[in-house]
């Protein structure tokens, strides 16, 4: 029961903006609007656990990260879907005790899919959300209501399976891979939950991905664009093909804009297996936006109708289609537009979106100068990321910290960022996939000039060079400083800063 004294946070709307008197008028609404939509949708969970504090655990846990990194790790696969199939069939198919909302695409995957998690707990289901990759603990990846599964959980979601891992392994050709081992985890986690439905991210693609052993009822396409067309293709089109392959027969297909060859694909895949469509811009949209305190508000229009005054704690054009895109899922997912007429529960939706986060997405880390992550790591994510940074922040001077995996168009990356970094500084992170900072600086070099950059192979050097440059406009001037280039030196960043 509620404390009787508590204040209904609609009732401090007129006190906030009493408050506001030397500011415009406007501004002063949607701060107050901003203020009590994130109270009403409650504090925030933790979603970037710390490493265990109790010292069996954490050495449990090592323990298992240490056994699973002896396998392919995630950019070393065979595009099949057998070593998972089997692992399924002798866990007794536990993918299918629950129904599923499968998202594929380029960008804004994570994001979306933490949006449909929220959207669906707010109308009380029991959710379970399989992503990659984790910004910081391999927890992050298998999340139950809402929240990473504990360490403890995770070790004996992986103890319980390990030995049909084990029998898997000594009947096929390749032991299973990391990513699908977790695979595997995720969805035998969710199954032992009980989960009422799963929200699952594909690692890469879509028919072969270790993922796409689920027959989703509602299959998600964000926005497609050129990444790992080593594996993939050479253009939208072509990627569009390997990502058609989660529309499953009389599936419902939400569509997020695309390329027209891309579009053209997936559309096609539909017609095959009679799949309904909803495309975003004429099924469903954004209506309108608006710049917000620590984030935006935005009005919707979804299957059953519009959906006015949503706040998002999130910045970034991006972000509002991809919330259009999630509510779309979640109205799909309820029948909406075809079982039922009438639209979700306005006040429902406004609770679930107030208290999304999606971290190292465009997140603040530190004030004083402004410390902003984002784990663009390809040029498309790189332009919408500029743009939300020229959007959501005033700064006078940005630096930019860039650490980029090898196998990434890292020149397309830089050309993107160039028009907004004033200076950058490049760095590399731990992990084996990272590019040389030397070589990252060749490249930084020619788009840039040598004037605009500095190298710093340590990434707390790289930090504190850029917070140094930064600090050169002043105390009380605008600069920032802006990590980005790969999950990995979003997710160090944030240890490094303090976050986790």
């Amino acid at each position: 029961m509620s404390d009787q004294n508590e204040p209904d946070p609609l009732d401090l709307f007129d006190e906030i903006i009493a408050e506001e008197t030397d500011r415009d008028p406007d501004l002063a609404v949607i701060e107050a609007g901003s203020r009590t939509l994130r109270t009403q949708g409650g504090p925030q969970q933790a979603d970037v656990p710390a490493r265990p504090e109790d010292p069996e655990v954490d050495k449990a846990l090592r323990e298992v990260e240490a056994e699973l990194a002896t396998r392919w790790g995630e950019t070393k696969l065979e595009p099949s879907v057998a070593r998972i199939a089997a692992l399924m069939d002798v866990l007794g198919e536990p993918q299918r005790s629950y129904p599923s909302i499968h998202i594929t695409g380029t960008n804004g995957k994570t994001s979306t899919a933490r949006m449909i998690e929220a959207l669906l707990g707010a109308f009380e289901l029991r959710t379970g959300r399989y992503t990659s990759p984790h910004v910081q603990s391999i927890t992050e990846r298998i999340s139950l209501d809402g929240a990473p599964i504990s360490a403890e959980r995770f070790i004996e979601t992986y103890q319980d399976i390990k030995p049909y891992i084990e029998m898997v392994d000594s009947s096929q050709e390749y032991r299973l891979s990391f990513f699908e081992v977790l695979t595997g985890m995720a969805y035998a986690a969710f199954a032992d939950a009980p989960v009422d439905v799963a929200v699952v991210e594909v690692g890469m693609g879509g028919s072969w991905d270790a993922t796409n052993v689920i027959d989703a009822d509602v299959a998600v396409v964000t926005p497609i664009d050129l990444d790992h067309t080593d594996r993939l293709g050479n253009t939208p089109g072509e990627i569009a093909g390997e990502k058609a392959g989660i529309v499953k027969q009389d599936a419902t297909v939400i569509m997020a804009q695309q390329p027209v060859d891309a579009a053209q694909v997936l559309l096609k895949k539909a017609v095959e297996v009679d799949a309904t469509v909803a495309r975003e811009g004429l099924e469903f949209g954004v209506v309108a936006r608006q710049v917000a305190v620590g984030g935006q508000l935005v009005t919707l229009r979804g299957l059953g109708g519009e959906y006015p005054e949503v706040y998002l704690p999130l910045h970034g054009a991006h972000q509002a289609h991809n919330a259009a895109v999630a509510l779309a899922a979640v109205e799909a997912f309820f029948g909406v537009g075809a079982a039922r007429a009438e639209p979700l529960d306005i006040d429902t939706v406004r609770k679930a979106f107030a208290a999304v986060s999606s971290p190292g997405r465009m997140e603040v880390v530190r004030r004083s100068p402004t410390v902003v992550l984002d784990a663009a790591h390809n040029p498309a994510g790189a332009r919408v990321t500029a743009e939300a940074i020229g959007e959501a922040f005033d700064f006078s001077r940005l630096i930019g910290v860039v650490g980029a995996s090898g196998d990434k168009n890292v020149r397309g990356l830089l050309e993107a960022f160039e028009p907004i970094f004033a200076e950058i500084v490049v760095t590399q992170n731990t992990s084996h996939r990272a590019m040389d900072a030397d070589a990252l600086a060749a490249i930084a070099v020619e788009v840039f000039g040598d004037e605009r950059v500095q190298v710093e192979p340590r990434l707390p050097d790289a930090l504190e060079a850029a917070i140094t440059l930064a600090e050169e406009e002043g105390e009380f001037t605008g600069g920032g400083v802006l990590v980005t280039g790969s999950v990995i030196t979003v997710g160090e960043a944030r240890l490094l800063l303090g976050k986790g």
